[in-house]
């Protein structure tokens, strides 16, 4: 079968998506070509993956620190009960499911923080970037990345049954930066406090993969010019204009060029979870850990310990550890980071 024919055979299943004029049959072949990284895949991440792995994105890298816990069901799709129960980590767990949704488009999951220092490398060979995170030092480092490399990416964020999301076009539109230019908000509600419902996810995502879709198959002028915000309890929806933002400020990131997360003067490595009672701890070595070995000596201290190929988990009397091949370690029962130091100290090491 000739390139042409297998094209044509292939793009039988994206037949109602390329009778849409705007995309056609040239703006399909553009999605086959497009590379995008997803930081995040839990519950905003994970149902983008799927909307673009069914929409014939070419490759998919899915990045998350995280495992499925059953807490996680409730809105995210991607995953079932036993994903939780074998706590898979989310990256793998979405891979997976998304390969038999869409086997002919390339996926690479990595179980791994997004840091400073692996940002580079993680970033390296994407046409876009996407934020399916729940943490504002991670979406600046994003904002500081894609800035200083030209790259496009999407800031999308979700809390209790409100959204908000903007396109990110370094040297065309504001930045996230010149939104906030102190920084994360020092006050916010987070999940633990505010909850999140699983239909404002499923409708930020659904936002934030079509504008994807648009810049990828070169539709750039229909991309929505403003920080979109919707509060689905009182289906009220609302584009703030930004433009003028960009114009009349003096941005650190954008029109100053510090990147100062990108450069770590302000990003921490450890973290609470959200709605976990959870502190991650991260060592920030590159050398990993032996779960092969710790688990070992942790049996011999007669802890039971559950182990796959990418993490191994057991508990104390108050808390239980999962602890990951790249070092970072998982502490739920607190939210206390002194504690949770303590218990990586006595249990890992360093």
């Amino acid at each position: 079968m000739n390139e042409s024919a297998t094209e044509n055979s292939n793009f039988d299943r994206y037949s109602r998506q390329i009778r849409f004029a705007p995309i056609g049959v040239e703006g399909q072949r553009r999605l086959a070509k497009s590379r995008v990284l997803i930081v995040g895949v839990g519950a905003l991440g994970s149902v983008t993956a799927e909307i673009l792995a069914r929409a014939g994105i070419g490759y998919l890298r899915l990045v998350d620190r995280d495992f499925v816990d059953l807490s996680n069901l409730q809105r995210q799709s991607l995953f079932d009960e036993d994903d939780a129960r074998q706590g898979t980590p989310k990256a793998m767990a979405a891979c997976q499911r998304l390969s038999r949704i869409n086997s002919e488009i390339a996926y690479e999951p990595i179980v791994a923080d997004v840091v400073p220092r692996n940002l580079a490398e993680l970033g390296t060979g994407v046409d876009l970037i996407l934020d399916g995170t729940d943490n504002f030092e991670i979406r600046f480092l994003l904002n500081d990345y894609c800035v200083r490399e030209n790259v496009p990416w999407i800031y999308t964020g979700c809390l209790g049954a409100d959204g908000q999301t903007m396109v990110v076009r370094p040297n065309i539109s504001p930045c996230l930066r010149c939104l906030l230019p102190d920084g994360p908000p020092g006050t916010v509600d987070t999940c633990d406090t505010a909850g999140v419902l699983g239909p404002i996810v499923h409708v930020m995502a659904a936002i934030q993969a079509l504008e994807a879709i648009k810049i990828l198959s070169g539709n750039d002028a229909a991309l929505v010019s403003g920080l979109q915000v919707i509060s689905m309890w009182t289906g009220r929806t609302r584009v703030l204009p930004l433009k003028n933002l960009r114009e009349g400020n003096n941005c650190p990131t954008c029109k100053l060029r510090k990147f100062e997360w990108l450069e770590g003067n302000r990003f921490t490595e450890t973290v609470r979870l959200c709605g976990r009672n959870s502190v991650q701890i991260n060592p920030g070595s590159t050398n990993g850990v032996n779960l092969d070995r710790l688990a070992k000596r942790l049996a011999d201290l007669g802890f039971a310990v559950t182990q796959n190929p990418f993490l191994l988990r057991f508990s104390t009397t108050e808390n239980r550890l999962t602890i990951f091949a790249d070092g970072r370690a998982i502490i739920e029962g607190t939210d206390d980071f002194s504690i949770a130091k303590s218990l990586y100290g006595r249990f890992i090491g360093g």
